[in-house]
């Protein structure tokens, strides 16, 4: 098998600043163990908290968007894997990767459904609680298209996994359940983490890129705060994350201990010395890595069913799972105040972690999958029909609306240069 494998991502992951930057570097780590040659292309700019691949033994290619040159590196590189990183990066680079490598095995990593999260904000912003009426939203129609181009897709949530099976009539062979791999930290076992009576206030982490975060935080400031500080006035709730906008820091109280103390270097020292980590998300789609960190690092959570979506039931959560203000509130309170309860929660998230996101086991299982997929690929693609219509028209367009981006640039540069 040819072992080289192309990343192409939407942007430079920001293993620091989100979860989704985590999660790729999961996927490099067990690629690289794997034995595979590895690349990462992107088109988007590098920033601060782009990860530094100096590191590691993986290749980095920038890419020029709607430009044939990529066309050359794909042909130079000549991989046997490419792994597209959200659905977007598909819709882009898909066309080129069939065209120039067909024998490519063509991976889509979707990192969360992006159509299940507009459809619950479309209904946020409707008012209404039913998101299922706003499922099939043209968000849907493109990825869910992307994912039947791919040979497979890495599904994080078992939600999902269903969702895409039950509603979208997706084949099993065409999904790959890939939770992150996370696994009790090193760091953890080597630092005793703090106990309940070594911990004091509330804390909140995420990146403010993402629209559910932001949600969360305006959320939490203005129904669910004052609730918790009215029954505990010394209390204070702290706001951490990547990115924080002017109405963000604008939020910044400290007479209400509702402080924005922004991005954080070592996100274990934003989870370990508090008491409880709140998750307030009221849409939203994947796994919540902030929600497992908290597990990892022995904090007790308190979030809402979407943000425990595909990790666990309510009875195993390590804390509490509400979507009213009050009860949210309430349940707050009562975690921070109850010291029994909380080791019991604390203990929880370990179980919950150790039984349910076993690294080694869904790495096994990844690395069957890639094997069987490279063994049998033209014989799953031949079983894909829907995939190949696809690829057959939709890719066309998108092609031809590159190529013709490429060709206005072209000339556009001619223009100025004369």
């Amino acid at each position: 098998m040819n072992n080289k494998v192309l990343i192409i991502g939407l942007i430079w992951p920001e293993p620091l600043a989100t979860a989704a930057g985590s999660r790729m570097i999961e996927l490099i780590d067990f690629l690289l163990k794997q034995g595979y040659e590895l690349s990462f292309a992107s088109a988007a700019s590098r920033s601060d908290l782009s990860y530094d691949f100096s590191e590691l033994p993986v290749s980095c290619i920038d890419i020029e968007l709607n430009s044939s040159s990529f066309d050359a590196d794909l042909k130079k590189l000549n991989p046997g894997m490419v792994i597209f990183d959200r659905f977007l990066t598909e819709e882009q680079y898909g066309w080129r990767v069939q065209q120039t490598c067909p024998g490519a095995i063509r991976i889509l990593d979707t990192e969360d459904l992006h159509f299940l999260r507009k459809s619950r904000e479309m209904a946020i912003k409707q008012g209404s609680d039913d998101w299922m009426k706003f499922i099939q939203n043209d968000t849907a129609k493109r990825e869910i298209a992307s994912i039947f181009r791919s040979d497979l897709s890495l599904i994080i949530s078992k939600f999902e996994v269903d969702l895409l099976q039950n509603v979208f009539n997706i084949p099993e062979s065409l999904l790959l359940y890939l939770p992150f791999l996370k696994g009790i930290e090193k760091d953890v076992n080597m630092h005793p983490i703090p106990g309940y009576d070594q911990r004091l206030n509330f804390m909140c982490i995420g990146n403010f890129k993402h629209k559910p975060n932001l949600d969360a935080v305006f959320y939490l400031q203005s129904e669910i705060w004052p609730l918790i500080r009215n029954e505990l006035p010394q209390a204070e709730l702290h706001i951490y994350g990547a990115y924080a906008s002017e109405a963000i820091t604008q939020l910044n109280n400290k007479n209400t201990g509702f402080l924005i103390k922004g991005w954080i270097e070592h996100k274990r020292e934003a989870f370990v010395n508090y008491r409880i980590c709140l998750a307030p998300l009221r849409f939203g789609a994947g796994q919540k890595g902030k929600l497992l960190d908290a597990m990892i690092y022995g904090t007790p959570s308190v979030t809402t069913s979407i943000g425990s979506e595909g990790m666990s039931a309510s009875e195993e959560w390590n804390g509490f799972i509400e979507d009213q203000p009050g009860a949210y509130a309430s349940k707050a309170v009562l975690l921070y105040q109850d010291k029994l309860l909380w080791d019991n929660a604390q203990k929880k998230g370990f179980d919950l972690i150790s039984q349910n996101f076993d690294k080694d086991s869904f790495e096994r299982r990844l690395a069957f999958k890639l094997e069987e997929l490279s063994n049998k690929l033209q014989a799953h693609r031949a079983s894909n029909f829907i995939g190949n219509m696809l690829s057959h028209h939709t890719m066309k367009s998108t092609k031809y609306l590159s190529k013709w981006i490429e060709l206005k640039n072209l000339t556009n540069n001619n223009i100025v240069n004369k």
